[in-house]
């Protein structure tokens, strides 16, 4: 395994004085040669320069009185080199790569002199296990990211992390780095929360880090300033850690992705085992996964949101995208008050919202005001800030307000005569080149510009809720759609932080339907005479983030059936309707369950008895073979219908609308790794070799 000697991170070594301190420091600066936007990483060539280094410094002893390491501006590594990940062939190289590791690091932990590392900025991964095999640790405020986020890709801190950091910060902390916050979206931490945790021992401000953190280094090894050792509580703490880390894994994995347990036994080890016992625990937990399945498909996942999300695939020039710079939204409902306070957050543009009645107009325009007022108490914007933006946000019971608006988006009830409506209204208002675009999440964006003037300016912007969490947004391309409109929706989703998928008129689009694809036959099952937790559990190798009734419960059982409707209509031969859902719905249930004091879910005794069921009862793995089968099916049918360009838009569309799981790869790599996709289609979504093993 090599790497391209473009990207190769060199150990740059300096000795610099600090006053009052005689003799030298040896200060290591880590650097790619690359600008910023090309983190530092440690390959092999990577991890020897760092070790050259290490040699050069001690043989200059004892003019050397300490040791310290820090990057290049703004980063200070963010961990191994994924990039030769797919070169690894052999466990034996798997291994060989911990093992390299822990033994460069080492030196750091070992040395008789003592290490000090100065975080400077970005340190995830194998930088922040180096970081921790210093003695003494200091860290910028102006450190944007630090984390373990192995377990989010499949794989686990390898080179020290599970050992170092409990016995720095305490099982529960750590379980919260390695786990839990991997397992949300690769939750970062931010500097202060770093600091707070105990994994630092001092922060300083960004301008004087550097000389902030020499000083600091000079008076620590004089013995002017002394860091207490770390205090952790063992026994019944570490375990209560260690379970809760499993609930966690639980139910975000449901049990299906490796990585979290094998991370859970490596920080049990480190309650008592030597740390050469644990490290070399985590060589061949490394090793493992290093050459499982599940971490080809991290990788992949990893690499679409990383690079094709960024450029999405079909997307018209931007150079033929127009300016905005006033947004209309039609509707002052909870979707409309989430899209405007994020507009005018992300645009700082003005925001005209309008609505039938002044009540919930008020509330709109309202909420918008309470939750930047809410960003000011966190301070996260300015008092003037917070009053500009404020400013921005207006209310109207007409729609002459949009007079000068370039972007309209309308977010009214899901009934495509009053969509039609409403933009018929607006375009009587509105310029010739207002963008006009809809966030329906499933009906057709062709059938609702059809009655327009100018139907080539109507585009679709299904956003997913909560609209300021979830990255994913569908631009719809309907059949008059032209290549402004389109290029204006794609910069307007860019300048709102979003990851922009082309997807093609077709009814519910790619996440909505398949996700309702999916469900129907978990909810087919139950109509059978499946168990309702036989159902909802069988389903979980799949990847969703939520059961398919805590779903449903969520999203709500009669938008559920209005989708279905919607796709049953377009499909009868493979959307259905249920009997229980109708039921359900008549019956005005929020859902399926009922939560008890201990927060565990429940069936609710009168939805039971009100869900008319069958006789023939399937099996977990009968229900799970339907439900990816049936996706199989869909995605290919979404192919060849050239609703998206490729399986992988297929694939971000549901990590990034719904955060199915990473250690899947979204979809299509587990349904080609479990053979489903040739066994419905005859053939694999994705090329031999892609998010699969060597070979």
């Amino acid at each position: 395994m090599t790497t391209p000697a473009e990207v190769v991170t060199r150990a740059l070594v300096r000795y610099v004085s600090v006053p009052g301190l005689p003799g030298e420091v040896a200060l290591v600066t880590l650097d790619n040669g690359l600008d910023h936007t090309r983190p530092s990483t440690f390959g092999l060539a990577g991890l020897s320069s760092l070790d050259n280094a290490m040699d050069e410094i001690e043989a200059r002893t004892p003019k050397v009185r300490a040791i310290a390491v820090t990057g290049k501006p703004f980063i200070f590594a963010v961990g191994a080199d994924l990039s030769g990940v797919p070169l690894i062939t052999t466990r034996e190289q798997a291994v060989e790569i911990g093992r390299l590791g822990h033994r460069v690091f080492r030196r750091f932990k070992d040395s008789a002199m003592p290490t000090f590392a100065f975080v400077n900025g970005a340190a995830m991964g194998g930088g922040l296990e180096l970081a921790l095999h210093c003695h003494f640790r200091t860290l910028s405020a102006g450190a944007a990211a630090l984390a373990l986020p192995e377990c989010f890709l499949g794989l686990l801190p390898g080179w020290g992390g599970t050992q170092l950091l409990p016995n720095l910060i305490g099982a529960d902390k750590a379980v919260t780095v390695i786990v839990e916050n991997a397992l949300n979206q690769n939750r970062m931490l931010k500097a202060k929360q770093a600091l707070a945790y105990g994994i630092a021992d001092v922060m300083f401000e960004p301008a004087d880090f550097l000389e902030e953190s020499l000083r600091w280094l000079g008076a620590v090894v004089d013995g002017s300033v002394v860091v207490p050792p770390p205090e952790v509580e063992r026994g019944d703490a570490w375990a209560a850690a260690l379970a809760r880390g499993k609930a966690i894994a639980d139910v975000k994995t449901a049990g299906h992705a490796p990585a979290p347990y094998r991370a859970l036994e490596m920080l049990a080890l480190a309650e008592t085992a030597d740390f050469a016992v644990g490290t070399e625990a985590e060589e061949q937990g490394l090793a493992d996964l290093l050459m499982s399945e599940q971490l080809r498909a991290g990788l992949y996942s990893f690499d679409l949101v990383q690079k094709r999300a960024k450029r999405p695939a079909g997307a018209p020039d931007s150079s033929v995208a127009r300016p905005v710079t006033k947004v209309g939204i039609v509707g002052a409902g909870l979707m409309a008050s989430q899209l405007a306070l994020l507009i005018v957050a992300r645009l700082e543009v003005p925001v005209a919202l309008t609505d039938v009645d002044q009540a919930h107009l008020d509330k709109g325009v309202g909420y918008v005001h309470t939750e930047i007022d809410t960003l000011l108490q966190k301070h996260r914007v300015s008092p003037d800030k917070a009053n500009r933006l404020k400013a921005l946000v207006s209310g109207s019971l007409t729609k002459d307000g949009f007079a000068d608006c370039d972007f309209v988006i309308e977010a009214v009830f899901e009934e495509l005569a009053v969509k039609q409506a409403v933009f018929a209204e607006v375009e009587d208002v509105v310029s010739a080149d207002c963008v006009l675009a809809t966030n329906t999440s499933s009906l057709s964006v062709t059938e609702m510009a059809s009655r327009l003037r100018h139907p080539e300016r109507v585009v679709g912007f299904h956003f997913f809720n909560p609209v300021a969490i979830l990255p994913l947004l569908e631009v719809v391309r309907g059949q008059a759609t032209d290549d402004s409109t389109l290029a204006t929706a794609f910069a307007v989703g860019k300048a709102l932080r979003k990851s922009c998928v082309l997807v093609q008129d077709s009814p519910a689009f790619v996440f909505n339907r398949l996700v309702t694809r999916a469900l129907g036959e978990v909810i087919g099952a139950v109509d059978d005479g499946t168990p309702f937790d036989v159902a909802d559990r069988a389903v979980g190798e799949l990847g969703l983030p939520l059961s398919p009734f805590v779903l449903l419960q969520l999203v709500g059982p009669a938008v559920a059936m209005h989708t279905a409707a919607s796709l049953r209509a377009a499909f009868p031969d493979r959307f259905g309707e249920s009997a229980g859902l109708r039921a359900l719905v008549a019956a005005g249930k929020a859902g399926i369950y009922t939560w008890g004091a201990d927060g565990l879910p429940s069936v609710d005794p009168e939805v039971a008895a009100l869900w008319p069921q069958g006789d023939t009862p399937l099996t977990e793995k009968e229900v799970l073979d339907r439900a990816r089968s049936a996706l199989a099916e869909e995605i290919r049918i979404l192919l060849d219908d050239g609703v998206v360009a490729a399986p992988q838009d297929v694939d971000l569309c549901l990590l990034l609308g719904g955060g199915w799981g990473f250690w899947n790869g979204g979809i299509t790599p587990y349904l080609d790794r479990t053979g489903v996709a040739e066994k419905v289609n005859g053939r694999r979504f994705l090329d031999p070799g892609v998010a699969s093993l060597p070979g």
